[in-house]
């Protein structure tokens, strides 16, 4: 086993063993740093001050942001409502190193597992250009998938049916889409590939920054959380998305 290989598992272990062991298990809060938005770099002063584990916070959806949601990912309906879904705040690094908060929102029937994946990906420095809401992109998801955006919820239909996707039930995430997109071979024998300007991420023999396949650790961690990966789909390649099946 390569030294690499030794260091994500260290990584993983020693991050899962200290996110169960932080002072804010479950959904109470600690630290009131709401005034942080979205997107902002995170300073070490701040990392220092605070610690990393007060920036991984989990909680029913805030006022604030259920406006923001309202006529882009959520759009009223009978399958899904505010209390089935959590907001979580969250460390990542960038593609420039820099430690930035994201913003997620997700079905809280997955919401502990998210905060252990990203926690487990910070601590290892696994980049992710964008962890925003999708409402910052108007909840157009060429937009924001043409932007890198990292995301969970937005309601919506798998397209020409009456399915919900699992995007619309919170249960499904797309990690770094730009460089992992969505690839299906038509019957006329064209590409269609989504988001528009990610042709050549469909060709996945190259190295390339943000790519994801088996050897990759977001990989590792979704799947061992229970998530399924789009990537081994046979009829089409979904690069970016993780979904996780839920028993009712």
């Amino acid at each position: 086993m390569s030294c690499f290989s030794l260091r994500k598992i260290f990584f993983a272990v020693f991050g899962a063993f200290a996110l169960c062991c932080s002072a804010f298990a479950g959904e109470a809060k600690t630290l009131d740093l709401s005034s942080i938005k979205g997107g902002e770099v995170i300073e070490e002063k701040m990392l220092d001050t605070y610690g990393e584990n007060s920036f991984f916070t989990l909680s029913e959806i805030p006022d604030d942001v259920w406006k923001r949601m309202q006529g882009n990912t959520y759009q009223d309906n009978p399958f899904i409502k505010r209390e089935d879904l959590r907001y979580l705040r969250l460390l990542h690094v960038d593609h420039e190193n820099k430690v930035r908060l994201g913003e997620m929102v997700c079905n809280r029937a997955i919401a502990e597992d998210l905060r252990e994946i990203f926690f487990i990906l910070y601590k290892n420095k696994y980049a992710i250009e964008h962890i925003l809401l999708a409402d910052d992109f108007d909840a157009d998801d060429e937009i924001q998938m043409g932007a890198n955006n990292t995301s969970c919820f937005v309601f919506r239909f798998i397209t020409g049916s009456d399915f919900l996707s699992y995007h619309a039930r919170g249960l499904a995430v797309d990690l770094n889409p730009r460089t992992n997109p969505y690839c299906k071979l038509k019957k006329d024998g064209s590409l269609f590939v989504q988001p528009k300007n990610s042709g050549e991420y469909c060709e996945r023999d190259e190295d390339f920054l943000f790519k994801i396949d088996k050897e990759d650790l977001a990989y590792k961690l979704f799947i061992s959380h229970g998530f399924t990966w789009g990537g081994e789909w046979k009829t089409l390649k979904d690069f970016c998305h993780f979904e996780k099946e839920i028993m009712k």
